[in-house]
Formats: C-alpha cells, structure tokens, sequence
C-alpha cells in the first residue's frame, strides 16, 4: 500500500498556481455529489456554481490539469473525479496523526470523511498519561511519547496539532524532527517551520473576527443610507464591495497558509 511518505503531489512540479490548488477541493467536493446522484455530465456553469467561483476560472483551472470538457456536452463527471483526485494525490493511502485529544481532537478523530477522501488516521496522540489507551473513534489513545516510533512506523508525512497554544510549537518540532513534511495546525498559535515542510493554519476565531467586520461594517451601511448620508471613499487596495484587491486571476485567498 502507497504511503503519504514514498509519493508526493506533483501540482507545483506541473506549474499548478497555489489559487487553483486551493480550489480544486471545491470542484471535488461539487462532483463527488454529482456522482452520488449518478449525474454523467455537467456544464462549466453548473459545476461552476455548485463550487462557488465563475465558470470562466474553472475552466482556466480545468485547463493546468489538461481537461477541456466537450463543446455542447460538458465534462465527463467521473473522469474529472479521478483526474482532481490523482493530482490532489488522493489515489493513494495517506496516514496522519493528531496531536492533542481534547474536545477539538477528539471531534477531528470522530470526523467520517477521512477514509473516503483518502486518508487515514493512524494515530491519536496526547501528552496526558490518564489519556493513554482509552479509545476515541475506536482508536486507542497513544501517549507522546511514542510520537517519533508511531511516525516510523506508519510513514506518517501529514500531522494535524490540535494542542493548546503553548504546546503546539514543541510538538510541531518533533513532528518536523520525525520526517513530517505537512501539517494541518488547528492550536491558536503561529508555527515556525524549516523550508520544505507545509504548514496549513485554522483558526476559527479570526475567520469569526472576518465575519464580524463585515457585520459591523453592513449595520454603518444601512444607518448611512437610513440618514442619506454618501459612502465615504473606499481606501486604496479595498474594492467596492470591501474585500481586498484581487490578483490577476482574480483570486483572494479564504484562507492563507501559515
């Protein structure tokens, strides 16, 4: 069985942006649900608005992984499965372990779309010795002190931290240390990482922090069209409806890698 450690994408070795990498989990997403309704074919438009973008990025998108769908037709929906999911590396069997099996851990542990997105948690991992051995999502809880043997073992290249803030750096050290190159970081905190190795950060609280922005900036809206008052200028770099100037491809990022 391929292993995440033996076998890497080859998106930025093929001159696949990082903006079109980001989306392609989108596109997957939209087609896999077409496939569970055994719809055969889908037009850029319709794929296009099931994943959320404009049907002329799409099929720029579609055009770095060599897929033109046919005129009239569409693009063949278990075709484009099988092609976002090889270059995605999703063909393959790739083990990961979470660190820290708190509330958040054990929710991510619990998480049934690993094994059908193709990925397999290997390991639950947390510093806490009454922890050790008792199942979470049927998976026995393993102490960190086995962390560098379970990595070895497993061939473990993608971690997922989910510690507190103080601890995440330590166990992103060891993991890097233990030969993992990707890291999914979910503690409230930013990594430092040596070239060469992934980072991904969630954080939920400034996605929340985004959102109330937007809240209190849409309320100063509608008491100023309620007092007819005129919209002061948008600031240089922001476009009209708020959100940052976009690049040539049009592309604002969600989410940024740490």
């Amino acid at each position: 069985m391929a292993t995440g450690r033996t076998h890497r994408p080859a998106t930025r070795s093929r001159g696949i942006p990082e903006a079109t990498v980001a989306r392609l989990p989108l596109y997957l997403r939209a087609l896999t649900a077409l496939s569970e309704r055994s719809v055969p074919t889908v037009s850029s438009e319709e794929l296009a608005a099931a994943a959320g973008v404009n049907s002329a990025k799409l099929r720029k998108d579609f055009s770095y992984l060599g897929s033109y769908g046919t005129r009239g037709v569409g693009y063949d929906v278990e075709y484009l499965v099988y092609q976002i999911s090889r270059e995605l590396g999703l063909t393959q069997d790739w083990p990961v372990v979470i660190v820290g099996i708190g509330n958040l851990g054990a929710a991510l542990a619990n998480y049934g779309g690993f094994a059908s997105r193709g990925f397999r948690v290997a390991a639950l991992i947390d510093a806490d010795p009454a922890m050790a051995g008792k199942p979470v999502a049927g998976i026995p809880v393993r102490h960190t002190d086995e962390l560098e043997k379970i990595i070895e073992d497993n061939g473990v290249s993608i971690g997922v931290i989910a510690t507190p803030a103080g601890a995440a750096q330590p166990v992103c050290d060891r993991l890097v240390a233990a030969g993992v190159t990707s890291i999914l970081n979910f503690a409230p905190t930013v990594l430092t990482v040596p070239d060469g190795v992934d980072v991904r950060k969630v954080d939920l609280s400034i996605e929340l922090q985004i959102l109330a922005f937007h809240e209190q900036r849409k309320a100063g809206e509608e008491t100023a069209a309620g007092d007819g008052a005129v919209p002061a200028a948008t600031p240089r770099g922001t476009a009209a409806d708020g959100s940052a100037d976009q690049g040539p491809d049009g592309d604002v990022p969600a989410v940024m890698p740490a």
